[in-house]
């Protein structure tokens, strides 16, 4: 598969997208670019099983990238809880080998595709519900937090996602504010990409059908194209954050999530 100027154009476009949308929502952008990268690969040969899961592991390895820029912007404005990411990480770090070692692999990318639709619109009804949670409710304590960690983790490796559709609503469960919950997700996305993209390089090795550049289920040419340009927009999406208002937040959130399902359903079900 060559690097076509059409391609190439396509994959910036994502990831300027998908730069900004991890700026603003704290998610990633992983849940933007899988459904576009699935759709690229498979149009240009990749058979449709495979490219899902080229799709998930190329969209964890650009968050990596991603994370650090929208990251930087939200703690200059001092937004991240650290006192979180610390607690947090270690159950993600766990979660993640769990799942990009073992069950990614052992799974089909169909029911991948179908896996990330019913979770995402799972992510996306419980934005749009708004319930408020009890003021008295808090964040659990530590043996609390690596669990839910581990669980963030394995299911951002799943679907190839930075962990802000589980990490986000969680913490606001917790009356963790929103514009903190979203900065401190972007925090996350860090540790769950790096530990969820070593899992997929060692997990496809010797995986045949993988495109031409791909370092184990991670296609390079994508992942340098597509994080060359969301890094650039970011900082833009972060701003935009911290202007919204938290309805206005979670309206976006929860639209871009039921859209995605929806595409990722259809491809699950038709591969």
């Amino acid at each position: 598969m060559t690097l076509e100027p059409l391609f190439i154009v396509e994959l910036a476009a994502l990831g300027l997208c998908t730069g900004f949308l991890a700026g603003l929502l704290g998610i990633g952008g992983g849940m933007i670019m899988v459904p576009f990268i699935t759709a690229i690969l498979t149009a240009r040969g990749v058979a449709p099983d495979l490219s899902v899961k080229v799709a998930i592991a190329t969209s964890m390895a650009t968050i990596i990238f991603t994370s650090i820029s929208s990251l930087r912007a939200h703690h200059k404005r001092g937004a991240v809880r650290w006192d979180i990411v610390t607690r947090l990480a270690p159950g993600i770090v766990l979660g993640a080998a769990i799942a990009s070692l073992g069950v990614f692999s052992l799974l089909k990318g169909a029911w991948l595709a179908i896996f990330f639709a019913a979770f995402v619109s799972f992510s996306a009804t419980q934005m749009l519900m708004n319930r408020k949670p009890k003021p008295t409710r808090t964040l659990p304590g530590t043996a609390g937090q690596l669990t839910a960690g581990t669980t963030i983790g394995f299911l951002s490796g799943l679907v190839g996602a930075g962990g802000g559709f589980v990490s986000v609503p969680f913490m606001t469960w917790c009356n963790v504010a929103i514009h903190q919950a979203v900065a401190t997700s972007a925090a996350l996305g860090f540790p769950i990409a790096l530990a969820n993209a070593l899992g997929y390089i060692v997990s496809g090795q010797g995986v045949t059908g993988l495109p031409t550049g791909s370092v184990g289920y991670i296609y390079v040419p994508a992942l340098v194209v597509i994080a060359s340009a969301s890094v650039i927009m970011a900082p833009l999406g972060v701003k935009a954050a911290h202007a919204l208002p938290v309805a206005s937040l979670k309206r976006v959130f929860a639209s871009i999530l039921y859209l995605l399902a929806a595409y990722m359903l259809y491809k699950g079900l038709s591969t």
